[in-house]
């Protein structure tokens, strides 16, 4: 499975149901959500400054991972983006790896 990093900010509307409801609930249907899409939740932060609340997953496939961002964005009440998450070990693979490029003007 892939990890993912999810983050977004919350708009008018989803801060009024945030505040009706509280932050557990959100938490609660977010990770059935990505256990409907094959995956698990490794941890959910509300935060302030940037973005609104981090999400850290794990996924099955990117396909997954753009249907639960696809429906949180069609929702109105989010604005999520998302990265793919790296292990070092895969850090270390890529940097092995050559690739035939001249950069532009060389």
């Amino acid at each position: 499975m892939a990890k993912y990093l999810y983050h977004g900010t919350y708009t008018d509307k989803g801060l009024q149901g945030l505040m009706k409801e509280g932050g557990s609930k959100r938490v609660e249907v977010t990770e059935r959500a990505i256990e409907s899409l094959g995956g698990t939740m490794e941890s959910y932060h509300f935060a302030f400054g940037g973005s609104d609340f981090y999400i850290i997953v794990d996924i099955p496939d990117h396909a997954s991972a753009v249907a639960g961002l696809i429906i949180a964005n069609a929702s109105g009440v989010v604005s999520v983006k998302t990265a793919v998450l790296l292990t070092p070990a895969e850090i270390d693979a890529a940097v092995q790896k050559t690739v035939d490029w001249t950069p532009p003007g060389k």
